[in-house]
């Protein structure tokens, strides 16, 4: 059951860039950042630009300001590099360039991981905040992380976010 306390803007379009982080995944072989894209199609958003970028800080804080200037994106969802290996820099690099966070983003996936994947959830380094009147969520990159953090926690709350956003 999902509770919805503030309706969200009917009819109302997102439009999102979709970001894999990753050293080895290719356009052919990132399923993640293809279950994110049909899953906001399917939602009647629109995937604005999708990218794959290595697990590099630097290249993960320019796509991230490079994506800022674009005035027809509302949101950057990025896939990888979340957890605590030494190439999982993802969290680090978003999280030094958010202006606001939302931290129950974090701990409502890591509450969701854990009733599917046990202890081993807090692994995850999921955030999301805003940088410059964008919306920014990064999740673990697996497939099943992705469809989670999707399904019960972007798809229903994105619409009304970019509508407080845009206040």
């Amino acid at each position: 059951m999902t509770i919805q306390p503030h309706p969200n803007t009917p009819g109302m379009t997102v439009t999102c860039a979709v970001v894999t982080v990753s050293d080895t995944r290719t356009p052919d072989t990132d399923k993640s950042g293809q279950i994110i894209q049909q899953l906001l199609i399917d939602a009647d958003h629109t995937v604005g630009a999708y990218t794959i970028i290595p697990d590099e800080p630097e290249q993960i804080q320019q796509q991230i300001e490079l994506f800022s200037q674009k005035a027809n994106l509302d949101a950057v969802i990025f896939n990888g590099g979340t957890g605590i290996a030494p190439r999982d820099t993802t969290y680090d690099a978003i999280e030094k360039l958010l202006e606001k966070t939302l931290p129950g983003f974090g701990e409502l996936f890591r509450f969701l991981s854990y009733q599917e994947i046990g202890s081993r959830a807090i692994a995850s380094r999921a955030v999301a905040g805003v940088y410059q009147d964008k919306l920014i969520f990064s999740l673990p990159g697996s497939s099943n992380a992705v469809r989670l953090g999707m399904e019960k926690l972007i798809l229903p709350e994105i619409t009304h976010l970019v509508s407080q956003i845009r206040k």
